[in-house]
């Protein structure tokens, strides 16, 4: 889709999605990086948001309250329940959790919307192993809400804690379906277009055979 060659250029424009070396925090080096702490505008928080919402509105997923994992996930789940009803007219809930438990006032974990027995959709900027989606997962079903699915703008499909496309909890057996605006096949075939880019290409292509789930 237009959109999502549209997501990747405006990443690279914006120095979020970087090619070169970098050191993963699982210890891999990889050939490219993303952060999206880098977008840090009222204008480009914006124009996340409605990548997610255009995300969303095509998967035809069903659910009800927005999650947004602290601190990354915060930003982008305001963004996008801003995004709904602006451009969907949906006007969808949203939540976040503490990283460190409140002990005054209401001393909940959950900031927003209750979610017990909702159905929630996951929103987060980047999936490698899997291990930190886990920890929504987990924090989430012991509200007992039910997980539609989970969207990451880049899913990095790497060996890990995971499954092709979906998302392992090992503590329930479950698994959760990932929903990505881009994968490392799409930036592989952003740099096929891109001659400038071309010296990026094999490191690129031999990574994924090296960490790539087949």
């Amino acid at each position: 889709m237009e959109w999502k060659k549209e997501f990747i250029d405006f990443s690279f424009k914006k120095k979020v999605l970087k090619f070169g070396k970098f050191i993963l925090k699982s210890g891999r080096t990889s050939p490219y990086f993303f952060n999206s702490g880098t977008l840090s505008s009222g204008k480009d928080i914006n124009k996340i948001g409605l990548f997610y919402a255009h995300s969303i509105i095509h998967s035809k997923i069903k659910f009800n309250v927005l999650f947004g994992p602290a601190y990354k996930g915060i930003p982008i789940v305001v963004a996008t329940a801003i995004a709904l009803k602006n451009y969907y007219n949906l006007n969808i809930p949203y939540s976040f959790n503490r990283k460190e438990q409140k002990k005054y006032g209401e001393k909940g974990d959950i900031i927003g919307s209750q979610i017990k027995n909702k159905k929630i959709i996951i929103l987060d900027d980047v999936v490698t192993s899997g291990k930190a989606l886990n920890n929504s997962i987990q924090i989430i079903e012991k509200k007992e809400a039910k997980i539609s699915s989970v969207f990451v703008l880049l899913d990095r499909k790497e060996k890990g804690e995971r499954n092709f496309y979906e998302l392992k909890n090992f503590k329930n057996k479950k698994k959760y379906k990932i929903i990505s605006m881009i994968t490392i096949t799409d930036l592989i075939s952003y740099i096929l277009e891109k001659k400038e880019l071309h010296q990026y290409l094999s490191m690129l292509i031999q990574y994924r055979k090296k960490y790539g789930i087949s």
